[in-house]
């Protein structure tokens, strides 16, 4: 059986759209010709720091920088793994997976020397600055990419158990970026704004969607709220990724401006959105299209057409073309708007994770994934993401989902960030605490108040917790296990 491969990308899209923007930062702009060429460039300078590698895989720490960019695609052209690490994390949990990787050679942004001080003998440390001074040597570039082989790996986030390498496939990005293109088209005048990790599936995937689209990026280093919004009302942008704690600071500091009407899609992941963060957007016409996606699936494999994004609001929508889902609800049946797990399945979906045959046994199921996320299906089709089934709180023997909750508390004015978790209950098995960041405006009395006119009163928080922030990952996702812990070991004080 032949494999199947398609032109080498960065290389065919040089060839193809020489002349077209490939990606703008504050400082530097770039043609696809200029890109390919200089992504040539680190290539040769990256064959002399790994050519007495004998294994496949490079690790890559990065920031949101031009450097990093050509970097991931000179990995690609010398035919190795990129091994995204989250610099995000501490020094110990970053050698956890370079270790589970079994990395011979680890390329790191400068500014992450310190956290890479731990590196073990036999393990080659280069950073940005020493790769860009090495020598260049020749080496033969591919004409093809083979559509089975691993493009990359990244950790999953680590809210369940242990983080796992999952292989993120050549064939899963490209169906990732067709999938996507057949639902929210392509333009030759379109720029992706890109301010997401480049080492997180949201980031990466732009990347490989820009290649294969023939579309510019707006990079951003940072989460720059002010000058996100000036890019999104000048016109100059049309599509941008965002989680919704993202769009809540970028909806607060645009006030009553308006954004561009080129602007023509606000890419929403990470979770179920709030439904009054939703509605002020559906209010201040930002088009909004609500996603599910997530590492093993190479970014998003639902998401809400065009079409039915005011009709359909707080739905995820339906898969994208070249995906399936389904709920696995009790007893095998199959009933509308009834929860119960989300199973996907399709070309962009991984094949598993690197080294954990227990994990890919129980995470496949005739050749469906089981996402651990659940939700329900409308009469329609459309998919309703309701929560992580780990998150899950049964109180009573009623079932609870901590988004419900977050999403009401999220609507009361004065009310910054919320995240909700299951506690011990002698009476009702667990109960909702609240870890709630406020404003001196609000009291809790309002807070509670605003709840018992939204909620049933099992769903209402029995405990509320005041912090300063909630524990996020590197993709903004909220770490409910860590509140969990925080109020377990006593670390935080109950406010009601």
């Amino acid at each position: 059986m032949t494999t199947q491969q398609l032109p080498n990308w960065l290389k065919q899209r040089a060839f193809l759209t020489p002349d077209r923007m490939a990606i703008r930062t504050d400082d530097v702009e770039y043609t696809f010709r200029e890109l390919w060429e200089q992504a040539i460039h680190m290539a040769e300078k990256l064959h002399t720091v790994t050519k007495s590698a004998s294994h496949p895989f490079i690790g890559l720490m990065i920031k949101n920088t031009l450097e990093s960019v050509l970097i991931v695609h000179a990995i690609q052209q010398l035919g190795y793994t990129t091994v995204l690490l989250n610099n995000k994390l501490s020094a110990k949990e970053i050698m956890f997976q370079i270790n589970d990787m079994e990395l011979s050679t680890v390329i790191y942004d400068d500014e992450f020397g310190d956290k890479l001080s731990l590196l073990e003998k036999g393990i080659k440390g280069v950073s940005i600055s020493q790769l860009v001074d090495a020598a260049p040597t020749r080496f033969e570039v591919k004409d093809h990419f083979q559509l089975d082989q691993a493009c990359s790996v990244m950790y999953t986030s680590g809210t369940t158990g242990a983080p796992k390498g999952v292989l993120q496939s050549y064939g899963n990005h490209w169906w990732s970026a067709i999938g996507s293109s057949l639902n929210l088209g392509i333009s030759e005048n379109d720029t992706w704004l890109c301010s997401v990790p480049l080492f997180h599936i949201s980031g990466y995937s732009i990347l490989m969607r820009s290649v294969i689209y023939g579309m510019n990026v707006r990079l951003f280093e940072h989460f720059d709220v002010e000058g996100i919004n000036r890019e999104l009302e000048s016109g100059r942008v049309t599509i941008m990724s965002v989680v919704s704690t993202m769009l809540q600071r970028l909806l607060a500091e645009a006030a009553d401006r308006t954004y561009h009407p080129d602007f023509r899609c606000m890419l929403l992941g990470g979770g179920p959105a709030p439904l009054p963060l939703l509605q002020a957007c559906k209010e201040k016409g930002v088009p909004v299209f609500q996603t599910y996606g997530m590492t093993e699936t190479a970014s998003q494999i639902v998401t809400l057409a065009p079409e039915y994004s005011m009709t359909k609001l707080g739905s995820a929508g339906k898969p994208l073309f070249p995906s399936e889902l389904k709920i696995k609800q009790e007893n095998g049946s199959a009933i509308a708007n009834k929860e119960g797990e989300i199973l996907v399945k399709g070309p962009n979906v991984t094949r598993g994770y690197y080294r954990r045959n227990e994990a890919n046994s129980k995470s496949f199921e005739d050749g469906w994934f089981r996402t651990g996320d659940i939700g329900y299906v409308d009469e329609d089709g459309f998919l309703f993401v309701l929560d992580r089934r780990s998150d899950l709180i049964i109180s009573g023997g009623e079932n609870i989902y901590p988004a419900e909750i977050e999403s009401v508390l999220l609507g009361c004015e004065g009310v910054h960030d919320a995240g909700v978790v299951g506690i011990p209950s002698d009476e009702w098995g667990q109960v909702p605490c609240a870890f709630v960041v406020k404003s001196q405006s609000v009291t809790k009395e309002q807070i509670i108040s605003h709840c018992s006119e939204h909620l049933a009163t099992y769903k209402q928080p029995k405990k509320m917790v005041f912090v300063k922030e909630l524990p996020r990952n590197a993709s903004n996702k909220l770490l409910r296990r860590i509140l969990k812990d925080q109020w377990e070991k006593g670390t935080v004080a109950d406010e009601h």
